[in-house]
């Protein structure tokens, strides 16, 4: 006891510095980003404040400018250059240049960068949100939901564990190279690039930017067209913060355009971030094919929600309605199938029916709405076109929800919340991708259906099972062909930054977030050096020095048996015979080995 009751009062006194060390708050500079010209309420010129009336029928694709626009109220809000594919590769050239300066930088200095943006974050919440609500149309919470908490929860991730998933990690080296020394290094790839889409465009844009400066790369990022007036916003933050700690300008830049600028972006990139449909990620990966430029593609969701006879039913008919109508069109993970067990079918239904009733939808700035827009233009006839379908197959509308005061140019940007009842998977809306406010309500008898159900769709990103048996819902979602599984929740994993993100099928490849989506920003590197050089050097065996022995071969046998072999007494007679091999007794052992 005496010689542990020093050791016990020095880890107590530790265990206090550190906490005492932790009321101390870290010197945190502070940053100063214009937003004059982005407050709702702010100063507007002349040329910015009429309604803006897009062409129907046809894209912007042919102009030179990235029109924008509030999808709640169709006020104009300005426009962005559409860069051509010089342009983009001078950007690139750019920050590969400032990356070179940055790839030297210490995870001290990193660490400040994102400290800084979290402490600005923190600070100006509702201004973000704002922003983010007028380009997209979402709701003020929804917005704290999706763009603040996802992006401090991953900086705080990268604040704890960034630099000790970066360090080497050291591995066996296995019997044949017990002297060596086995490592795994990573090193900064170069220039990452990603193509974000409109949903979330704080967190679009920061969720890459963040592992890739963190991992000592650059980054370019092509924003949506529907998204490029807050996404150059937000790139103020950004270029404030990095400013702060000295990094090098052009290490971070944000472009806008359309599709010739997104494939001048993959073409110049060491490494490409994609997040939007299907149809485009297949186009990214044809395009980087051509300089064999890895990918990362996180494209289209169907998500099945399933909920078993013994889940609670009023608790899970609030979250399957706020997955669902979340920022009407916004989803994050898309949770677009629902699956009752027969018997609570009709009580989840009366549930949901009167949630949706007390919905209320409008411009998000104007009132205290729990739904806003639909940010792309003439997607409500799309969700339209997916409810008349299920409707001539046989579906019912249970309930349908309305609007609160609707400026007569904005009606086209908003859908009805709807609940669809009797579908089945004959019916568009339970195979195509709808990214809106609609929830097709499907039954189902045993586990064994709903599996088989959830897995007939050619997405595959996430699930979320419900069920009164942990265990159960277990059960079922580890058959479930998805990336990205709640038990008892929904959405919930996006919130724990330490877990990858991404799906498989038409879902898409790779990851992003924790560990895997930090080192995918890598060069993975493995190295291998002697252990105790220079006292102990690799050598070739002399039996297999060139010009190799004539008994080189029984030897390769014999170390092989040493080295591999199952029966303990065999390895040491081999081993014996390998020590004869590297002795004059050589030829003995070989003609002993020909004769067994």
């Amino acid at each position: 006891m005496a010689f542990w009751w020093p050791l016990i009062v020095l880890a107590f006194a530790y265990a206090i510095c550190r906490f005492l060390l932790m009321l101390i708050p870290p010197n945190v500079p502070s940053i100063d980003v214009d937003a004059s010209d982005v407050l709702a309420h702010g100063k507007e010129t002349e040329e910015n404040s009429f309604i803006y009336i897009p062409p129907r029928g046809r894209s912007q694709q042919s102009d030179k400018k990235v029109q924008c626009y509030e999808p709640a109220t169709m006020k104009y809000l300005g426009y962005f250059p559409a860069l051509s594919t010089s342009e983009v590769k001078e950007r690139v050239t750019l920050a590969r240049k400032a990356q070179k300066t940055w790839a030297q930088s210490s995870f001290k200095v990193r660490r400040q960068f994102l400290r800084i943006l979290l402490k600005y974050i923190i600070e100006h919440q509702e201004l973000i949100c704002e922003v983010s609500s007028r380009d997209t149309g979402k709701t003020m919470v929804d917005a704290s939901l999706g763009e603040i908490m996802t992006t401090c929860e991953k900086i705080t991730w990268l604040l704890s564990e960034g630099e000790r998933w970066l360090k080497p990690e050291y591995r066996s080296s296995g019997r044949a190279m017990l002297h060596k020394v086995s490592r795994v290094e990573f090193h900064p790839l170069g220039v990452i690039g990603a193509i974000v889409p409109w949903n979330y465009p704080f967190h679009n844009i920061f969720n890459p930017m963040l592992a890739a400066v963190f991992s000592g790369n650059g980054i370019v990022i092509k924003v949506s067209e529907h998204a490029s007036w807050s996404g150059c916003f937000y790139f103020r933050i950004i270029q404030a913060a990095l400013a702060a700690v000295g990094a090098p300008e052009n290490l971070v830049d944000v472009i806008t355009g359309f599709a010739e600028t997104g494939e001048a972006l993959v073409s110049s990139v060491d490494k490409m971030i994609f997040v939007g449909s299907t149809a485009v990620g297949k186009m990214i990966m044809r395009n980087a094919a051509e300089t064999l430029t890895p990918v990362t593609l996180e494209l289209g969701g169907k998500d099945a929600f399933i909920i078993c006879e013994d889940a609670d039913v009023s608790h899970v008919a609030q979250v399957a309605v706020r997955g669902t109508l979340q920022s009407s069109g916004q989803n994050c993970a898309g949770a677009e199938r629902f699956y009752v067990h027969k018997d609570i079918y009709t009580a989840f239904i009366t549930q949901v029916t009167k949630i949706v009733k007390s919905v209320s939808a409008g411009p998000p700035l104007t009132g205290r709405y729990d739904m806003g827009a639909i940010c792309l233009q003439e997607h409500s006839e799309h969700l339209q076109s997916l409810v008349n379908d299920a409707l001539d197959k046989g579906a019912e509308i249970a309930v349908r929800g309305s609007f609160g005061h609707l400026g007569e140019d904005a009606v086209d940007q908003y859908f009805p919340p709807t609940v669809l009842i009797n579908v089945n998977h004959t019916m568009k809306i339970m195979k195509e991708e709808a990214f809106g406010p609609i929830m097709p309500i499907m039954q189902f008898s045993t586990d064994d259906e709903v599996i088989k159900l959830a897995n007939d769709s050619r997405y595959a990103l996430g699930c979320a099972v419900f069920s009164g048996s942990q265990r159960r819902a277990k059960q079922i979602a580890s058959q479930i062909q998805c990336g990205v599984a709640a038990i008892n929740d929904f959405a919930s994993n996006y919130m724990c930054q330490s877990l990858p993100f991404g799906g498989v099928k038409d879902s898409g490849f790779g990851r992003f977030a924790g560990i895997e989506g930090l080192r995918a920003c890598c060069l993975v590197k493995s190295v291998v050096e002697d252990r105790f050089w220079p006292l102990i050097k690799t050598k070739i065996p002399k039996p297999i020095q060139y010009p190799v022995a004539e008994n080189a071969f029984e030897f390769q046998e014999a170390l092989v048996e040493t080295l591999y072999g199952l029966n303990i007494w065999d390895r040491l007679r081999s081993l014996i015979d390998v020590l004869k091999f590297l002795t004059d007794q050589g030829s003995h052992v070989s003609r002993t080995r020909k004769s067994h």
